[in-house]
């Protein structure tokens, strides 16, 4: 939010001087984050002067529109001739007056105005827009000053355009609607600096009347609990706006359209309160507010044809919706340049429908941000009645003496909060009668029980205020104050977070890390050594994720949690596997002109748990109870901690050197290893399986297991699902469930041994349907304990070993801790092994 100081100051008596950082300091203090103090004094340095336009000659033959302007700037330029300038702006003509600066002059930015010779014409000085003098974003033509404005050719700029004043960019936290207006943000620094308050939401307004201004039926009053409305008839169609406020519009970031529309804009910034404004004459029959009907349409003033919802509320005619209530109008009532009969509303939305609309509809306008932050609904008649003296006193016009206000309302409930609570949460003493005097600061209404607290703040209770309670009723604009943990804050921001004091807490005793964080990180390095590259992906997906997996009907997978109110409707799940978001993330680079690529991602995935019921409420007055805490952790859908890798493209890169060599299944098989061996989990307890399990290939899909037990999957993914999802083919992956392994056995020493080793190599002809996982261990079975090491080193199949035949070669290393092996004692060692792989999976040596 943009705001002037001038502007503020009409609400809030700021001392004179304030420096503009001490005013920076103070919102901050109060939990406001500055974007930026712009003096505007210094953001345009050079001659900037007001000039009357007296010639404009059209150039052609240019790509662009393009005019050559004479225009007179008084005395400024020293001559008091006209000054020739280039312009390809066409939103003024001769007599307008404009903005001009002048050569040597510097507009924001650093961009240096000088005289120059272009489009075969001498050029000195600019004709401003608003976004070159960094008023706002409209650059769409120059700066025409409106006739009320008294300033002649060669007059200083910059008071009528407002840059002598000091400007506020604003970052307002969702929490802190009212801060979106001027009555905010001066209640605010009213508290800072401890000055008088000019509430503008406190001007007397008159009341809804018998006949109302115009029949309006409310059928929803829990999306619209209150619609108020007045006629203004006979206005002057061609009224400006006024330049004041005009030059607040645009500093404010909004564009001037016209005087109703104008006015609208302004009450908003001023009071908080959006409103609309009808031309009555276009407006068909009496208005009805509802929920929109699955499939109705709406053109909205940006020319969107929008097809509506039924969570959508709208303002109807007897032709169908006229407005998206609360976020945007229609393009069939809205004000135009011929409207002279204006019906302004204002109204109070339900602040979580406007945001779904406003989202569904990718349409966030100024209004919807205000009303899904929350907006007071006690100043819709007073915003009534300024909007209608505005427009009045500057476009002419006849207000009706009729009102609507339909008013379902629920007043505010009271919270009660005990009296030493703040003291008790932040560790400052917070006297009670300080506690009071903060709260009726801000606007609450502070009672002691059921009696209205006494004028003498020292009438609250004891000293320490404990078991005192208080009654807070909160203003209306403050919508976020709904518990008393919301009070607690209020009082600390109120009396200075700089009191609280900073004190690191005590480490508890213990290792460290935990053995789940631990194993979480040696899997992360892992992976990393090994090139892979990891990513964080939403946890969010589509329901045709499952299909485009291929996962059967039966799948434990399927089973989803659906968001109540997720960021996109494409995607409302939570996901069941990792395998999901991660392909999606490898498309995406893919599409980047990534080709080599090896990602992973450990993080939770979601189970839900059918017919678990909903869980307990709990309050935040207090710490919940164990019953409590397993009551709403039955029904919090499983989270293990997954590991998911994907591979495409070249693992090893081609060059000079030679072929690269393309990623496969095994690759995906090994970094399972891999992660089960930085996991901690011993080889031997480790097997390997030829499964079929979607989304992998049923040829070139392993199931990893530990101790018996499945715990992930890994291999080449199916073509189907490769196709699917547009993917590279071969593309491998894996997915392991790390809460599925058991903890982390207690690994002994190793003992080394100083002798030398005796390395055998042996290749052994199986069946292809033996998995070489199987063959290793039966290897390690025969050979006894002076076998040191094991690993297969090449695989082999052809037509002289025989149909369905294979050789897998393996190297083994045996040692003895005290001796030097003979000969003999490594050839019986190997002997051994290859008699156990043959008793076992029928191999023989390879030729023998």
């Amino acid at each position: 939010m943009r705001v002037s100081v001038s502007w503020l100051r009409e609400y809030v008596d700021l001392p004179a001087d304030l420096p503009t950082g001490d005013l920076e300091q103070a919102l901050v203090n109060l939990g406001i984050e500055v974007e930026s103090v712009v003096d505007l004094r210094e953001s345009v340095t050079g001659q900037l002067v007001v000039g009357e336009v007296r010639e404009i000659e059209e150039l052609t033959g240019f790509k662009k529109p393009i005019r050559f302007c004479r225009v007179d700037v008084g005395a400024a330029n020293g001559t008091g001739e006209p000054q020739e300038i280039v312009c390809g702006a066409r939103n003024f003509a001769p007599g307008d007056r404009v903005v001009v600066i002048l050569p040597g002059g510097v507009l924001p930015g650093g961009f240096a105005i000088g005289a120059r010779k272009t489009y075969g014409h001498n050029s000195a000085g600019m004709i401003c827009s608003a976004k070159e003098l960094g008023l706002g974003d409209d650059h769409s033509g120059i700066i025409v000053l409106p006739p009320d404005v008294s300033a002649k050719p060669g007059d200083d700029a910059r008071p009528v355009v407002g840059l002598d004043d000091v400007v506020l960019e604003l970052e307002i936290t969702p929490d802190r609607g009212y801060a979106l207006s001027l009555r905010g943000l001066a209640r605010e620094l009213s508290h800072a600096f401890d000055v008088p308050l000019r509430d503008p939401g406190m001007a007397p307004a008159p009341g809804g009347t018998p006949t109302p201004a115009y029949p309006v039926e409310v059928r929803d009053t829990v999306g619209c609990d209150r619609f108020t409305a007045r006629l203004v008839r006979g206005i002057d169609p061609t009224a400006p706006t006024p330049s004041w406020m005009a030059q607040r519009l645009v500093t404010a970031g909004i564009r001037s359209i016209s005087l109703p529309v104008d006015i609208t804009n302004y009450v908003m910034l001023e009071l908080g309160q959006p409103m609309h404004a009808f031309d009555a004459d276009r407006i068909v029959g009496p208005l009805v507010v509802r929920r929109a009907e699955p499939g109705e349409k709406l053109t909205t003033l940006d020319g969107v044809n929008r097809v509506l919802t039924a969570d959508d509320m709208v303002i109807c005619d007897d032709t169908g919706p006229i407005s998206l209530a609360a976020v945007m109008g229609g393009e069939t009532s809205e004000v135009v340049p011929g409207t002279t009969t204006v019906l302004f509303e204002a109204a109070h939305w339900d602040p979580a429908m406007v945001g779904r609309t406003a989202r569904r509809h990718k349409l966030f306008s100024e209004a919807a941000k205000r009303w899904e932050r929350g907006v007071d609904p006690a100043v819709a008649l007073v915003a009534l009645e300024r909007a209608v003296e505005l427009l009045t006193e500057h476009g002419g016009g006849t207000p009706s003496a009729e009102i609507l206000d339909i008013d379902h309302v629920r007043p505010r409930t009271p919270i009660t909060l005990p009296a030493d609570l703040p003291t008790r949460r932040v560790g400052v003493e917070y006297p009670p009668a300080r506690v009071v005097a903060l709260l009726e600061q801000v606007g609450c209404t502070v009672a002691q029980g059921a009696d209205r607290l006494s004028e003498d703040p020292g009438a609250v209770g004891t000293a320490s205020g404990a078991g005192v309670a208080l009654s807070v009723t909160p203003p209306s604009w403050r919508p976020d104050l709904t518990d008393p943990a919301d009070l607690v804050e209020e009082v600390v921001r109120l009396d200075g977070y700089d009191k609280v004091p900073s004190v690191l807490p005590t480490a508890p005793p213990g290792r460290g890390l935990t053995p789940r964080q631990r194993r979480r990180r040696a899997v992360a390095v892992s992976l990393a050594e090994r090139g892979y590259v990891e990513v964080l992906a939403h946890p969010f997906v589509s329901p045709e994720l499952a299909d485009q997996l291929g996962l059967p009907a039966d799948d434990p997978r399927r089973p989803a949690v659906r968001l109540a109110n997720p960021l996109s409707e494409e995607e409302p799940l939570l996901r069941t596997m990792l395998l999901g978001p991660l392909l999606g993330i490898l498309k995406r680079n893919l599409g980047r002109g990534h080709r080599d690529l090896a990602l992973y991602e450990i993080g939770a995935v979601f189970h839900p748990r059918p017919g678990a019921g909903s869980p307990p409420a709990m309050g935040v007055d207090r710490r919940p109870t164990d019953e409590e805490f397993a009551a709403a952790d039955a029904v919090v859908p499983a989270q293990p901690v997954h590991v998911a890798a994907v591979l495409a493209g070249d693992l090893d890169p081609a060059g000079w050197w030679g072929a690269g060599r393309p990623a496969g299944w095994a690759d995906a098989v090994e970094t399972a290893r891999d992660v089960l061996d930085a996991a901690g989990i011993p080889d031997e307890r480790v097997e390997v399986r030829a499964a079929e399990y979607a989304p992998w290939h049923p040829g070139r899909c392993a199931e990893v297991r530990v101790d018996g037990t499945v715990v992930g999957h890994a291999g080449e993914l199916h073509p189907v699902v490769v196709a699917a999802l547009e993917l590279p083919r071969r593309t491998c992956a894996m997915e392991l469930d790390l809460d599925a392994l058991p903890p982390t056995p207690v690994t002994p020493a190793p003992t080394v041994s100083g002798f030398p080793p005796a390395l055998i190599d042996v290749a052994l002809v199986v069946d292809d349907s033996v998995p070489a996982e199987q063959v290793r261990r039966a290897l390690e079975a025969g050979a006894g304990e002076l076998l040191e090491d094991v690993r297969l080193f090449d695989v082999y199949s052809g037509a002289q070993l025989g149909e369905g035949r294979r050789s897998l070669a393996y190297k083994l290393t045996f040692r003895a801790p005290d001796r030097t092996l003979t000969v003999e004692e490594a050839v019986a060692a190997r002997d051994a092994a290859v008699a156990v792989a043959a008793e076992r999976l029928g191999a023989t040596l390879r030729g023998a």
